[in-house]
């Protein structure tokens, strides 16, 4: 069969509150978000795997807070004033574990934000204990802030992740494709983003519909003629 030309579209991906799918693994997590107030200290620690929604409820605490979202890497080069005016959150510190220069800009961030009592959400896959930063005094500061970790996925949760996933290509396959990826695809969020970029490409590379059968395909597996 000859392939047709294929085309990379933008992944159009959405991060309103609307998408965030509640499910009892990320629930506590979303609750934190969403009430700021309720902190026992002004810094809170976002945690979970690749994919698990991280992001997601940082831009939810963003439209809720106003807060600036930046990465921890660029830190060195950030109005740190500006940035503890106000609520703030830095995305994947464990990133600049071994970066000093960064380190020493979250440590004077931190520091900054604390003074002026303005909230700072900061996220890493693994626990805090577990960041291993190289400069002591920062690790310690985390080491003491509010600290919520998003959990593993439930066929709830990974059954709208996968919708999601799909809505974002916007794509919308049967029913019986995301039954069949929850039977026989890997369960993490990394490898259901991974998953939905195959089977979209393998879509518009034989020109054919998103079927159980292509998804079958895709995994390996056999899922049934078309």
């Amino acid at each position: 069969m000859a392939q047709q030309l294929s085309f990379d579209l933008p992944v159009r991906t959405v991060l309103g509150r609307d998408d965030f799918f509640v499910a009892p693994s990320n629930a506590m997590a979303l609750a934190m978000i969403e009430s700021t107030s309720t902190w026992p200290v002004p810094q809170l620690s976002l945690t979970g795997p690749a994919g698990a929604g991280k992001t997601h409820l940082a831009h939810v605490w963003s439209s809720l807070t106003g807060a600036p979202i930046v990465a921890a890497a660029d830190l060195p080069d950030a109005d740190l004033l500006a940035l503890a005016d106000g609520p703030v959150a830095v995305e994947d510190v464990p990133a600049i574990a071994r970066n000093r220069g960064a380190l020493d800009a979250l440590f004077h961030l931190y520091n900054l934000t604390a003074a002026r009592h303005s909230p700072l959400l900061m996220t890493g896959r693994a626990a805090p204990r577990h960041w291993n930063l190289a400069l002591p005094d920062a690790q310690s500061r985390i080491d003491a802030a509010c600290h919520i970790a998003l959990e593993a996925p439930d066929d709830r949760l990974l059954a709208a992740v996968f919708a999601k996933l799909f809505a974002d290509r916007q794509l919308t396959p049967p029913p019986d494709v995301i039954a069949y990826l929850l039977r026989h695809g890997e369960r993490s969020f990394v490898a259901a983003a991974d998953t939905v970029a195959r089977i979209d490409r393998r879509a518009l590379d034989q020109g054919r519909k998103i079927s159980r059968s292509l998804v079958a395909e895709v995994l390996g597996g056999t899922g049934g003629p078309d």
